[in-house]
């Protein structure tokens, strides 16, 4: 039998290779129901007991070295925060069905082969992270904030980890989560806590944490050197060593529609739903097009609007017996447009520019 890297009834997902997607279609409302959140994980995961686990809270970066129980987090001031959390591989199937750019060019890898469904938007509530780091002390010069999971990966044999500069630990929107749209994280996405860190690719999102290092020093590990960097033409590895590419931290603007891929759809009047998201920005605009991008329209954004979450839209359209396309694009309130064009990567991350969405009406 196959390994699962998951707990969760996977009816209904598409099985990856280390995660479960959730076909993006099924998408309904602001936000995603827990058992439909997309999963990702690099091994097994942990089981934990609240009256054992501590979360360790220290490095040379901080005065007072800390171990939180779980009472001692819940019993701290609870914020709650609308995030979109999305994997930096989201959409990099596309790079191959849109761009004819073929994957695998990373022989030690196996791609995850995500369509739309990596993402998924959660009110996710806990501590602000800048209070505990408070609490231990942080010094002037701390400079990487570093959570490190419990759980474990060819990479990170001590635990999986990735840094997070000191201004966005500090951002009053980055959460150590207890919740999940108002239940306890269940074992998927973390239990009994996890970092939530609005904007960034979701790798930065450590799950099912055991301590946080906070250090003096910039803090090189495989995750920010080489599985979560853009390698290729563009991005030359002698300008990021020791990195073999620029690290990557902040998601690009993207927008897709909420429609299997290819999609079917009868003739007539359709009502077409999609979800439009940037990295600290609200979303403003979002216009379609159904003839290649030589004519666009303002599609009509519904729902709640905030800058860590996504923002949903429609688009009201005649469809005509056939094979058509329709293209979204969406700008933010800082001036950031959707790209017509990107370079290709060698991992296939950040897949964001104006697609294709094939649909064929009966």
């Amino acid at each position: 039998m196959t390994r699962k890297n998951w707990v969760k009834d996977d009816t209904g997902f598409i099985e990856l290779s280390t995660g479960l997607e959730m076909p993006f279609h099924t998408q309904e409302g602001f936000y995603t129901p827990n058992e439909q959140f997309f999963v990702l994980s690099a091994g097994e995961v942990p089981q934990v007991s609240t009256d054992t686990w501590r979360l360790g809270v220290d490095g040379d970066g901080i005065e007072h070295p800390l171990a939180l129980s779980y009472e001692d987090l819940c019993g701290m001031d609870q914020v709650s925060v609308p995030v979109a959390l999305e994997c930096a591989g989201n959409h990099r199937k596309l790079f191959e069905d849109v761009m004819n750019e073929p994957l695998n060019r990373r022989p030690y890898m196996t791609e995850v082969r995500w369509g739309l469904g990596g993402v998924g938007c959660a009110e996710w509530a806990g501590v602000q992270l800048r209070s505990v780091l408070e609490r231990a002390g942080i010094r002037s010069d701390a400079y990487h904030v570093t959570p490190v999971g419990l759980d474990k990966g060819y990479e990170d044999e001590d635990g999986i980890r990735a840094p997070v500069t000191m201004g966005k630990a500090m951002d009053p929107d980055t959460l150590i989560a207890l919740k999940m749209n108002g239940e306890p994280l269940p074992p998927d996405h973390g239990f009994p806590a996890r970092l939530i860190v609005p904007g960034w690719v979701g790798t930065h999102s450590i799950k099912w944490l055991d301590r946080i290092e906070v250090t003096t020093t910039h803090q090189w590990m495989p995750r920010n050197t080489e599985f979560y960097v853009l390698m290729g033409d563009a991005w030359p590895a002698d300008d990021y060593g020791p990195a073999n590419g620029a690290p990557i931290s902040e998601q690009p603007i993207r927008s897709s529609l909420a429609l299997p891929w290819p999609a079917t759809l009868p003739a007539g009047e359709q009502t077409l739903r999609g979800y439009a998201r940037s990295c600290e920005a609200n979303i403003t605009s979002v216009d379609w097009s159904d003839d290649g991008g030589a004519s666009w329209h303002p599609a009509r954004l519904v729902g709640p609007s905030h800058r860590h979450a996504w923002r949903s839209f429609e688009i009201d359209w005649r469809a005509l017996p056939g094979d058509h396309t329709i293209m979204t694009r969406a700008s933010d309130e800082k001036d950031r447009v959707q790209p017509m064009e990107i370079p290709f990567n060698n991992g296939g991350y950040l897949f964001n520019m104006v697609h294709p969405h094939p649909i064929k009406v009966t």
